[in-house]
């Protein structure tokens, strides 16, 4: 469906909110009508697929109708207040020769920091658009640049490529990649035995991610143990001198940060790829930008280290712990949330030894790590007991061959066993 826009100059509608979505999920109001605003006063709470966002009013006035009740889903460009008719009025000091300016930074205000601020652009003064936005307007074949944005800062909206489009030129869907019909619908049980959950937010946009990663990515995984009680002793240690609670997992990500920067060749680098299927090209990194797969009360959110593979297992325990907790809060930046070129999913905290990872598309590996138990192990032709950490590493078969994906595991086990090649020297 496409947004609507309105003609009406006392309508002020749902703007991008700086991430190229279509719809924002309204949570409360925090004005009334016929309630008289100023201009930056809030006018509602929006929730987006990342972030918890406040919708500043553009202007002075009486508001005259709220469109939306808290729990439904505004799409971008829709009208969401409407203002009395009113005489304008006087400009005040310092806005006459500044209103562009000042126009510009209403639109910014957000609990999450100035959205717009990272928008992606191809050149310097080239259309402001979000990737998604420039696919859907090749797709359609839209020049972009001809398109008047609507969003923050004149941002191309999709809403706004779809307009621009010519109504026959949506494209058709490949019969190879046709829906198929679902099944037909048993009885629904009574009303009293069910709970309706809207399928949006935060949970639609993962189960979207997902469905697009397991359509294109090629999934296998490999599975191995890491006796981990020599690390556990170090990690006791650690956690004595520096008063710090520390994980497992840092070391963990430590390990496969050293594997994926090539510092002891560079076969293993194929691993720190992410995949361009509109170019056919993979493409490889050379810093380690880690993902660190995140559970919320709103769903599964991915949080990024930024050029991991140059810290230390301490620094990444402080990154982690951070970026988990403005996770949770729902006040982490949108940036933060983008931009990883290899994912950990931590999911044996909760409980589990092996799984099979869907890849954070569009990279081209994930690691798993289960839930650490004591087992039997053997060290010297000798069995004895020890603390064991199960390993699931998915990877794409279109970029990775099942002999790199197993020997890069080897590589991460034997690197926590012998942990203090972890630790920098000195």
């Amino acid at each position: 469906m496409v947004a609507r826009t309105s003609g009406n100059p006392n309508d002020f509608c749902l703007p991008d909110l700086g991430e190229g979505l279509e719809e924002a999920e309204l949570l409360e109001w925090c004005v009334n009508v016929g309630q008289r605003v100023q201009e930056n006063d809030t006018l509602a709470k929006m929730e987006t697929a990342k972030a918890l966002v406040e919708v500043p009013s553009p202007r002075n006035g009486v508001i005259a109708e709220l469109h939306g009740k808290p729990g439904q889903a505004i799409k971008v460009g829709a009208p969401l207040v409407t203002y009395k008719d009113e005489e304008p009025e006087a400009p005040r000091p310092g806005n006459g020769a500044n209103g562009a300016k000042h126009e510009e930074r209403q639109d910014a205000g957000t609990v999450v920091g100035n959205l717009a601020a990272h928008d992606e652009s191809d050149e310097q003064g080239k259309v402001l658009a979000a990737p998604a936005v420039r696919r859907l307007a090749r797709e359609l074949g839209v020049e972009i640049d001809q398109v008047n944005g609507t969003g923050i800062g004149g941002r191309v909206t999709a809403a706004d490529v779809r307009a621009a489009a010519p109504s026959s030129s949506a494209p058709a869907v490949p019969e190879h990649e046709a829906q198929p019909k679902p099944p037909p619908r048993m009885p629904a049980p009574a009303s009293g035995d069910t709970d309706r959950i809207p399928f949006r937010g935060v949970r639609r946009t993962i189960a979207e991610h997902l469905r697009y990663s397991v359509d294109r990515a090629i999934h296998f995984t490999v599975m191995d143990e890491a006796d981990v009680s020599a690390l556990d002793e170090l990690r006791r240690r650690l956690v004595a001198a520096s008063n710090e609670k520390i994980s497992l997992l840092p070391f963990v990500a430590a390990a496969v940060c050293r594997v994926l920067s090539g510092r002891n060749g560079a076969q293993f680098r194929r691993l720190n790829s992410t995949v361009d299927d509109d170019h056919h090209e993979i493409v490889q990194h050379r810093s380690v930008h880690l993902g660190i797969a995140t559970d919320t009360e709103s769903g599964l959110m991915v949080p990024v280290i930024r050029n991991a593979n140059q810290m230390g297992v301490l620094e990444i325990s402080r990154h982690i712990a951070e970026l988990a907790k403005e996770a949770r809060d729902r006040t982490i930046p949108p940036h933060r949330l983008s931009g990883s070129t290899f994912t950990i999913s931590n999911f044996g905290a909760m409980g589990g030894r092996f799984g099979t990872p869907i890849i954070n598309y569009p990279e081209a590996g994930i690691l798993a790590v289960g839930r650490a138990h004591e087992g039997v192990v053997v060290r010297q032709g000798m069995l004895g007991v020890g603390k064991l950490l199960p390993l699931s590493l998915s990877a794409d078969h279109r970029v990775i061959d099942g002999a790199t994906a197993s020997t890069a595991l080897a590589r991460i086990i034997e690197l926590l066993q012998t942990p203090n090649e972890l630790l920098p020297p000195g």
